[in-house]
């Protein structure tokens, strides 16, 4: 869930323009990135896991959705240390959790347009 307080906290300075298009870039880039996460969780790649929640862990951030970063961390985390276990019922989660906040997203979108 976002916290929607500390988001508007942190953009009021932007034009709605730029944080639709912030919004916008993170739902067209979202489905490449899960693919590219479950495919390196399922091949062991553990570098890739590395770098790839630790780049979705960053772009999630930016809508304080703790629920989500905190799942990508976690994966990261993991994939730093060359642990599988448990990775795919993460993943699962984690796809759970940030494909709710894809819908929060297409609202907040609409109070961004």
């Amino acid at each position: 869930m976002i916290d929607k307080e500390v988001f508007a906290s942190n953009y009021e300075i932007f034009d709605k323009e730029i944080v639709n298009e912030i919004i916008t870039i993170y739902i067209t880039e979202y489905p490449e990135r899960m693919v590219k996460l479950e495919e390196v969780i399922k091949a062991g790649d553990f570098d890739q896991i590395y770098k790839t929640a630790h780049s979705l862990k960053g772009v999630t951030a930016n809508f304080f959705d703790k629920e989500s970063e905190d799942l990508a961390r976690t994966i990261e985390e993991k994939g730093r240390a060359g642990e599988g276990d448990g990775l795919m019922e993460l993943f699962v989660e984690l796809k759970a959790s940030t494909d709710k906040l894809i819908v929060e997203l297409e609202k907040l979108q609409k109070e961004y347009a």
